[in-house]
């Protein structure tokens, strides 16, 4: 028989330590089998020299740590669990007698007959090892859960020392605390506690986790022998290691040696129950145990769990340090709800897997957020949520060149790198002109209504100072003249034609007009971080007023970012906090507010409705309010089937490419990144871009009924005072110039157009009838050919190109 008294593991969770007293105590010890009080004054004062009275008898209260479990919003799909020991309490009445039984037989046989010490015992540890003996500590149950409360109640290291540390005087305190335990809980409700505190090897504390660990079942459906085998590994949870060969065939021999002969002699069981409990096999592997994001049950749920880690880890509610939210999450025993649908997640992943491997150097990210609210529902990327082995690399070596030539591997198959959301070194991508949302916002807040026009020019020279060798300043200048996306496109737009076709030439003199500072204050108001330095330090008050290129989103924003930016609108104006939970439930069933929407108003509901109307024109849906007469994307509509708004947007070169596309359900915002190296020369492709965000929207939108958007309260905002532009149809062209000027419009002569009127006079204007008042209007020449009609405001010269994206 191998001797159960041998083993010995030195950590502050199981100590059942030898009571190392010299041979002097042991008459004292011996006594107080008869004469136990005064026993116990007696080795109390030999061992620490105060009286056993005076002692500390009232435990701390404590709370051993507990598994944190993430869930979907669904409330019952797990996502990942967080914990510092994997443990989970459970009542003794889903614990099966089997396991209440062994642990008694293997650890304290006496535990129903002593009130907290086993007196006989400690006299026998004591006799035995001052004989030269293997070591015994004849601790009980009760000491021992003792023991391990101590020390989950310290309040600092020295605590958890005194608690644990092998002296005399510490077993001391341990008696005195366990007889008044004994005197204040039931048998049951200690061996309860003890159970679910006790450590039994491979990360399982508790007996939850162990049953879940070593045979992937409940506490209640433990067998005989399965419930044998775990009460055997708490003695030395180290050595008694069943994935080890030696510690296999160590936790089989004290298992059918000792503690299932333990339970025949109790009666705990009969000698057929443990004939048949010896026959079964002791599990040579365990079950790894899954702890955090890189852990979680499905790949595609990584971004949304490090989402929603670095939230928690940002919440001061959770502790005035980054260790201590930690160790609240991974010990709290908190259940999470959070906000991210499998369905559009799955979905998310599915949608990007079809236009692009996992393998591409370029990302294809996703970020879907809920107007009104801000529960982010999916975030996905054409990436694998893991960390890349070292000893094994599979991700390929780093696009930029220079990191690539000192071996540096790129985040591509494998990264934990946020590239959706943003944090750590992940500031953000350029994403062009879905940043002209903003400039269109401030100008409604200033009066400018959605029909206020502006002609805009192949190149138009700004007052935004830039550096006189920069290839976007105007020759021999110092100033900034920026060009529309492929040179052209010139004419006369208001914010619907403006936007839907993203005419450079027309957001920056209206960014000039409302003043770059407010325009990147309403992106402040949107939820824009400005995590890069150099974008931190241009959005400061001083130095916004100069930001001429913000307009066309020269700034590193994210997915999410962006999403949420534009859920504003859909929000009527609101800006909601981005958010990852539905629900946080501590273990004691207190549910918490943090965590839950947190909005502030952003901008009026009129100018957010406003705004939203213009927007649908880039994504082919048709404005309620105006005409929007061209689109950067517009197959978004047909797709996705539901009213639709959004944008497009590029950088200089296509080094970035981006489609945003919302519904009163839901926003989802795409954008096509090199994470690795931004000064890249691949030209990204809203060919792939666009249809992994349109198919999101429509797979979440599908069944779904469809929901007008609302309009503004009043028409100002969107017509402004309009007045009625001369009919100088025909007219000579200093005639009609005449005519336009003495009615107060800003005239000018545009292209020529076919029309039926003589060759070299007016053909009509743009735009025809009405306009702002003060407004631009631009006289088109006739060619004199007879074809066509008067042209469509926004489409001077233009009706043949097919607009691209931007």
């Amino acid at each position: 028989m191998t001797s159960w008294m041998r083993r010995h593991d030195h950590n502050i969770f199981l100590n059942t330590a030898n009571l190392l007293v010299c041979g002097a105590l042991a008459g004292v010890v011996v006594a107080a089998g008869i004469f136990p009080a005064a026993a116990m004054s007696g080795l109390a004062a030999k061992a620490g020299g105060e009286t056993f009275a005076n002692l500390p008898s009232e435990l701390k209260a404590f709370s051993s740590p507990q598994i944190s479990r993430i869930y979907a919003s669904d409330n019952k799909t797990q996502i990942s669990q967080f914990y510092d020991e994997f443990r989970s309490d459970v009542p003794l009445k889903d614990i099966s007698p089997h396991m209440r039984d062994a642990i008694v037989a293997a650890e304290d046989r006496e535990f129903y007959h002593h009130r907290g010490v086993d007196f006989k015992g400690v006299a026998r540890a004591l006799v035995n090892n001052n004989k030269g003996k293997a070591k015994q500590g004849a601790s009980t149950i009760t000491m021992q859960w003792v023991r391990m409360s101590l020390a989950y109640s310290a309040t600092n290291p020295q605590e958890v020392v005194d608690a644990t540390v092998d002296t005399p005087k510490r077993k001391v305190v341990e008696m005195k605390y366990a007889l008044q335990v004994e005197k204040e809980l039931t048998k049951d409700q200690i061996l309860e506690r003890y159970l679910n505190i006790a450590p039994f090897g491979n990360q399982a504390y508790g007996i939850f986790a162990a049953s879940q660990v070593y045979f992937n079942k409940k506490p209640k459906d433990l067998t005989i022998g399965q419930a044998a085998m775990l009460a055997s590994i708490v003695k030395a949870p180290t050595s008694y290691n069943p994935e080890t060969a030696q510690g296999n065939k160590e936790l089989l021999e004290r298992r059918n040696n000792y503690v299932i002969p333990g339970m025949v002699q109790a009666g705990m069981i009969t000698q057929a129950e443990a004939d048949k409990a010896f026959k079964e096999p002791i599990p040579k592997q365990v079950r790894p145990v899954a702890n955090g994001c890189v852990s979680v049950a499905k790949n595609a749920w990584g971004f949304f769990c490090d989402y929603f880690y670095r939230w928690w880890m940002g919440r001061e509610e959770f502790g005035a340090t980054a260790y201590d939210r930690e160790r609240r999450l991974k010990s709290g025993g908190y259940r999470i709800v959070t906000t991210l649908d499998v369905d559009a997640q799955a979905d998310a992943r599915d949608d990007i897997s079809a236009e692009i491997k996992d393998t591409n150097r370029n990302a294809l990210l996703i970020a879907a957020v809920e107007p009104g609210d801000g529960k982010v529902r999916a975030l996905a990327a054409n990436r694998h949520y893991k960390l890349d082995d070292k000893a094994h690399p599979q991700n390929y070596l780093s696009s930029d060149p220079g990191k690539a030539s000192r071996g540096i591997r790129g985040t591509y198959p494998n990264t934990t790198n946020p590239l959706v959301t943003g944090g750590g070194d992940i500031t953000g991508y350029q994403a062009g002109s879905v940043m002209k949302m903003f400039t269109m916002v401030a100008a409604l807040e200033h009066g400018y209504p959605l029909a206020y026009s502006i002609k805009a020019e192949k190149q138009y020279k700004s007052g935004y100072i830039i550096s006189s060798s920069s290839d976007s300043a105007c020759p021999g200048t110092h100033f900034w003249c920026p060009e529309n996306s492929g040179g052209g496109e010139e004419g006369v737009y208001n914010l619907w034609t403006g936007f839907g076709k993203s005419i450079n030439t027309f957001f920056v003199p209206l960014e000039e007009r409302v003043g770059a500072e407010n325009v990147v204050a309403v992106a402040k108001r949107f939820g824009i971080q400005f995590r890069a330095a150099s974008d931190a330090k241009l959005a400061e008050p001083g130095n916004s007023h100069q930001w001429g290129a913000f307009t066309l989103g020269v700034s590193a924003t994210t997915p999410l970012d962006m999403a949420n930016a534009y859920a504003t609108l859909a929000g009527d104006g609101m800006y909601c906090e981005p958010t990852p939970i539905e629900q946080i439930t501590t273990k004691a069933g207190e549910k918490l507010d943090v965590g839950k929407s947190h909005c502030t108003r952003a901008t009026s509901a009129n100018v957010a409705r406003a705004a939203l109307d213009a927007a649908r024109c880039p994504v082919g849906d048709s404005s309620q309010l105006g005409s929007c007469h061209g689109a950067t994307a517009p197959d978004t509509r047909g797709v996705v089937k539901h009213p639709v708004f959004g944008k497009t947007g590029t950088t200089d070169h296509d080094k970035t490419a981006a489609l945003i596309a919302g519904t009163t359900s839901l926003v989802v915002a795409g954008y096509l990144v090199n994470p690795d190296y931004q000064e890249h020369s691949d030209r990204m492709s809203h060919h792939i871009v666009n249809p992994a965000v349109w198919n999101t929207l429509a797979d979440f939108m599908r069944g779904k009924p469809k929901v007008q958007f609302k309009t503004p309260d009043n028409n100002k905002i969107a017509y402004g005072d309009q007045r009625r532009i001369p009919d100088v149809e025909c007219d000579p062209i200093p005639s009609a110039k005449s005519s336009i000027d003495a009615a107060g419009f800003d005239v000018s002569v545009g292209q020529t157009v076919d029309s039926a009127c003589p060759a070299g006079t007016a053909a009509g204007t743009n735009p025809p009838n009405r306009t702002i008042k003060g407004g631009p209007v631009e006289i088109e020449v006739s060619n004199g050919k007879g074809a066509g009609g008067p042209p469509v405001p926004g489409q001077a010269g233009t009706a043949t190109r097919s607009p691209r994206p931007r």
